[in-house]
């Protein structure tokens, strides 16, 4: 491998140098410079000295890399397709953007030390797209055709989809001291000179954030990654599923909160499992549209990740997604042992991101209505096949969300703030959950009404008790696997499910949502609308390409607490679905929280077992497995001050009133109502 770089760098500096190819050799001089300096770099890095630099210094090196996909310098980039396009034509415009993209991931392979292997493909993917270039300009004075560079760019996709898979299950499955690991485990964490060994894009966020963490004092870092971790175990507890038959562990953390990750590490020890570390995917192979799975920084370039989604778009069809799947079997068959033993990811996340509003752009690739069909069908098998081999019934998983420094000048009371909702009294919630529980089970359905603006009409009908007295239609969520406390959320049953669901303002997956409207018709949505966003906001963010999604979750957030801080810091518009999902009526869209999980039993403090955990979709799983999942689930949830009316209806007809403008009401329930009147002048 060194030898196939050297090789490679030795000959991409010479293209430096060259001259001739008209309109496209400042395209390729400008990415020959930044693969020069992306390997130079990996040089430099050898040296454990470089890391004693100051922070200035290193950031400074960072951004140097960086420079040509960061926001400033966009515009007349050609990591835009927009202006590669203008200047090649729209397919090659798009084709040759791609590639400037798709380098990108060496930055992050320099810095590894390990990835020699895709740093080699690389490129050498770059030197076979220049020779392509300079023998057609050679032979013909002009350049090849789209269809030549799509061909190279599309089998460099298919050929190493093999390895891709390969590394991608093993890097997920297994635990290995790899480069994070090292960071976490030996770096002075109190110094943020270590989070430049990353090679991740590194923001004032990522500084600041590890210089604040490292000045609180070790019982405060320990309560966080303490809750955190708990939260984990007791979620295969409360499920009765058993903890000791795994191994592993993924943890997906922010960079900048080591101190925490260090503790969650020492903590997962104790219970027998070993920490995966892994980062959020960035090339063609590994991304995930706009969801970011692994460790992950703050975004260098949002409009540039958004213009980049869809870049398979530009190559799937049936025989690559044959390919890809046949691979995934293969690599999953080889790991198999590994695989289950694998325990379930532990997820920090962080909010707090100024608000992004994307710019649509017809030069940036994205699927047809043939793409939208393979891509659904290609998620949906591997989905499948993920199920089968890590065995979703055994596993688990916790989530926590901490803010941000870029939330502004309250951040560290935000900050503490966030850490008391992650740890509010959860006895507390239990009681008053079993409270509004107790009400739900008498009831077929449930009718939700807007208010202030608010246009919601909703009703959502229940499954049936056989055994009321041992059995309950809604699941009671404490501070387990979904931190922080407060909801209780159940499947509905779609047949009978009618309506409008309106949310004047919501935040889905890092897009702002105004006046999204989604029309219900027995528990499924065909796609909605909303004021200031594409339809493609809503069929790629909401939908995921489906032609229809089932309401898979219908729940109500008790946390009032998290509610009336959002709304003592204006929080609304950054708060993370983790925590906004507590604070109002909440609906998920695709699969039911308990998704291939439908036969574990799952038991409310109570003692009563929820029982309403399937739908009419999900109840294929064993006759039709292809049409019993969607591989999504995106909540969307009505703050308390836009509702007017949520009551449960019995099969007697009488009406129990469980909120009343934007106020619990059902007896036992108006403790929850404090929070929500200290904010009463």
């Amino acid at each position: 491998m060194d030898e196939r770089i050297q090789l490679s760098f030795d000959r991409i500096k010479e293209i430096c140098k060259e001259k001739g190819m008209m309109e496209y050799q400042p395209f390729f001089t400008s990415l020959a410079q930044f693969l020069v300096k992306a390997v130079e770099q990996g040089e430099r890095i050898k040296d454990e000295n470089y890391y004693v630099n100051q922070i200035e210094a290193l950031k400074k090196d960072l951004d140097l890399l960086y420079a040509p996909f960061l926001e400033e310098n966009y515009e007349e980039s050609y990591v835009n397709p927009t202006f590669a396009c203008d200047k090649f034509g729209m397919q090659m415009g798009q084709l040759l953007s791609f590639l400037y993209f798709e380098e990108l991931s060496v930055i992050p392979f320099v810095y590894e030390q390990t990835s020699y292997d895709k740093i080699a493909i690389r490129l050498e993917l770059f030197l076979e797209i220049y020779t392509s270039f300079a023998f057609s300009f050679e032979e013909t004075g002009k350049a090849p055709s789209a269809d030549t560079v799509k061909d190279i760019l599309y089998w460099y996709v298919s050929d190493y989809s093999e390895d891709s898979a390969e590394n991608s299950v093993r890097e997920r499955f297994t635990f290995q001291e790899n480069l994070a690991y090292g960071i976490i485990t030996k770096s002075d964490l109190c110094k943020p000179n270590y989070l430049f060994r990353y090679g991740q894009y590194i923001s004032e966020n990522e500084i600041a954030t590890a210089n604040y963490l490292a000045n609180l004092p070790e019982e405060k870092i320990r309560l966080m990654a303490d809750t955190f971790t708990e939260g984990f175990r007791l979620g295969f507890i409360a499920a009765g599923k058993d903890l000791s038959i795994k191994e592993t562990v993924n943890i997906r953390y922010p960079i900048g909160f080591e101190r925490v990750v260090k503790v969650a590490i020492e903590n997962f020890a104790k219970m027998g499992l070993k920490p995966i570390l892994f980062p959020a995917g960035t090339d063609i192979f590994s991304k995930h549209g706009l969801v970011k799975i692994g460790y992950v920084s703050t975004s260098f370039n949002r409009q540039a990740e958004y213009d980049h989604r869809e870049d398979l778009a530009l190559f799937l069809d049936g025989h690559l997604v044959t390919r890809k799947l046949e691979v995934l079997k293969e690599s999953y068959e080889a790991y198999k042992d590994t695989v289950r033993k694998f325990a379930g990811p532990a997820c920090l996340e962080t909010f707090g991101e100024k608000e992004f509003l994307p710019i649509e752009k017809k030069e940036a690739p994205a699927f047809d209505d043939e793409g939208r069909k393979l891509q659904v069908s290609y998620r949906s098998k591997a989905g499948e096949m993920a199920n089968s081999y890590i065995h979703m019934e055994e596993r688990s998983f916790t989530i926590i969300a901490f803010p941000i420094p870029e939330i502004g000048e309250n951040f560290e009371t935000i900050f503490d703030e966030t850490i008391r909702i992650n740890t509010l009294d959860y006895m507390l919630y239990q009681g008053i959950q079993t409270t509004l529980i107790d009400a739900l089970n008498k009831a077929d359905r449930v009718l939700i009404k807007g208010a202030d603006g608010n246009e919601t009409d909703l009703t959502v009908e229940l499954c049936k008790l056989n055994n009321p007295d041992k059995e309950a239609k809604f699941e009671n969520c404490v501070a387990d696997v979904n931190i922080p406390v407060g909801e209780v959320f159940t499947s509905p049953v779609l047949e009978g499910t009618n309506g409008l669901l309106h949310v004047k303002k919501v935040y889905i997956n890092g897009l702002k949502y105004e006046n999204l409207r989604l029309e219900i018709k027995d528990g499924v949505t065909k796609g909605g609308s909303t004021t200031n966003l594409p339809e493609s906001a809503v069929e790629e963010n909401i939908m995921f390409h489906h032609e229809f999604l089932p309401m898979g979750e219908f729940a109500i957030g008790t946390n009032t607490t998290a509610y009336a801080v959002a709304c003592r810091y204006n929080l609304f518009e950054k708060l993370p679905i983790l925590i906004a999902e507590k604070t109002g009526p909440h609906f998920a869209f695709g699969d039911t929280c308990y998704s291939n999980e439908e036969e574990v039993h799952y038991v409310n403090p109570d003692g009563k077992e929820m029982i309403a955990k399937e739908n009419t979709f999900s109840k294929k799983r064993h006759t039709n497995p292809e049409e019993a999942y969607f591989h999504c689930h995106t909540d969307i949830t009505i703050p308390y001050e836009e509702i007017g009316l949520i009551e449960a209806v019995t099969p007697q007809g009488e009406h129990i009133e469980l909120l009343k403008n934007g106020r619990f009401v059902l007896p036992g329930t108006e403790e929850l109502n404090r929070a929500l009147d200290e904010l009463i002048p």
